[in-house]
């Protein structure tokens, strides 16, 4: 059906802690002065992506994964959602402190496939920028005690970041993404967010927003491990491949181009998001020019194709 990449239309969503650089950086509309995210990639029901092009074109991805399993080379036996989600965020504020539920829990608990590990490229940060990452509790009463307590200048633990970091989050880890950062993510395809800490911020009506205390306790990771990774890199004339984290849910690549490369597609389907400068990509003669805040999917039946240009991308595959 698709010998192309399947272009996608971003969702913007109005977060209390976004601001107006997803107009800057990616001449996006917004639909506030407060957006926070950009689901470029997502079959999710709380922001699917529209097609752009092709027979699809106008259709969700969340219809294109039920309705033509074959461009993702779906199992006809898997009745699981599209399992992963692409944002961008702008965090004007920091965002609230917060964790995830693995796939068990989230199944078990509320109902939904999947839990939700993720992790952050980071494309913007400004200086002294910080995330949250981890906590110093060493078992599940000193947590508990250090959250009734709000005592959350013992219990977080932060980390200095800058534009180039890239951070993996396993489901169980209590996190949030500072003030002045910019990020890319990648991570499944779940919206199942415990918040542990909001900073007593109110919204536009004077309410604060409702914390998950109790299930955020149920499920974090005590005491914090900080995941170990080793980058892997490929060099290919014009072309540097550095895989980020390959584990159950995902594997990520960062891409630097400079020339042409003839690549295959050797995974059931590819996600792309061009971070920087711009590119064509080249599938059994026809050219598709690409450039910063453009997001796609190279899907199943794509075999070979060719990439020129000068420009960096995100991308990632189950």
């Amino acid at each position: 059906m698709y010998n192309a990449p399947i272009f996608l239309q971003p969702v913007l969503q109005e977060r209390i802690w976004g601001g107006q650089k997803l107009q800057q950086l990616y001449q996006y509309e917004l639909p506030s002065a407060q957006t926070g995210e950009a689901w470029v990639i997502s079959a999710h029901p709380n922001g699917p992506s529209i097609i752009r092009n092709g027979p699809l074109e106008g259709k969700t991805l969340a219809d294109a994964w039920e309705k033509h399993g074959e461009l993702f080379n779906k199992n006809q036996d898997n009745v699981e959602a599209y399992p992963l989600l692409v944002k961008v965020l702008d965090a004007n504020d920091d965002l609230s402190v917060q964790v995830h539920p693995d796939d068990r829990f989230a199944r078990e608990e509320e109902g939904e496939p999947y839990g939700k590990t993720e992790c952050w490229y980071v494309l913007e940060a400004e200086p002294g920028a910080e995330l949250v990452l981890g906590h110093h509790a060493k078992t599940k009463a000193e947590l508990e005690d250090m959250i009734d307590e709000g005592k959350w200048n013992n219990l977080l633990q932060y980390i200095p970041v800058k534009a180039g970091d890239f951070v993996y989050v396993p489901s169980g880890t209590i996190h949030a993404i500072g003030k002045g950062i910019v990020i890319l993510e990648t991570q499944q395809s779940s919206d199942i967010t415990y918040r542990v800490y909001d900073y007593d911020r109110t919204d536009a009506k004077g309410d604060t927003r409702e914390l998950h205390l109790e299930r955020a306790k149920q499920v974090t990771t005590v005491p914090h491990k900080t995941p170990e990774l080793t980058k892997q890199k490929e060099q290919d004339e014009g072309f540097l491949s550095t895989k980020l984290v390959e584990e159950k849910y995902f594997t990520v690549y960062h891409w630097k181009l400079d020339g042409q490369v003839q690549r295959k597609l050797d995974v059931d389907f590819l996600q792309c998001s061009v971070i920087a400068g711009k590119a064509e990509i080249t599938i059994q003669g026809e050219t598709f020019p690409v450039e910063k805040g453009e997001h796609f999917i190279l899907p199943n039946g794509v075999t070979d194709y060719q990439i020129s240009g000068k420009a960096e991308w995100i991308v990632s595959h189950t």
